[in-house]
């Protein structure tokens, strides 16, 4: 994929990502879904935001409704850490409930 592009894909992802309000999550597929490419893709952009970014990241979840492990190490549990912050709650298995978590985007 050209640079351009795939700079206007990433771009794209994080305005729909900054959308989700605190106490809320999306996943990796519905953002994908919605700007058409894979859910990979949004993995591969969620990880490519520089250190200190204003994109909420820890609000994209996989379609389990758990934290995805990290490659880098301590990742997930600062991204479960900053969920519980906002007010989310997992069971016993590590797992929120989307039903009551989960962002319904509009339009």
């Amino acid at each position: 994929m050209p640079r351009k592009k795939f700079s206007l894909l990433y771009s794209t992802i994080y305005d729909l990502v900054r959308k989700v309000p605190p106490g809320y999550v999306t996943t990796y597929g519905q953002i994908a879904q919605r700007v058409g490419c894979t859910a990979r893709t949004v993995g591969f952009a969620m990880a490519a935001l520089p250190h200190g970014s204003n994109v909420p990241w820890q609000r994209v979840i996989n379609s389990q409704g758990k934290v995805s492990p990290r490659t880098d190490g301590d990742g997930n549990i600062l991204q479960r850490n900053l969920l519980e912050i906002e007010g989310i709650q997992f069971d016993q298995k590590a797992q929120l409930n989307l039903d009551r978590y989960g962002w319904i985007f509009l339009k």
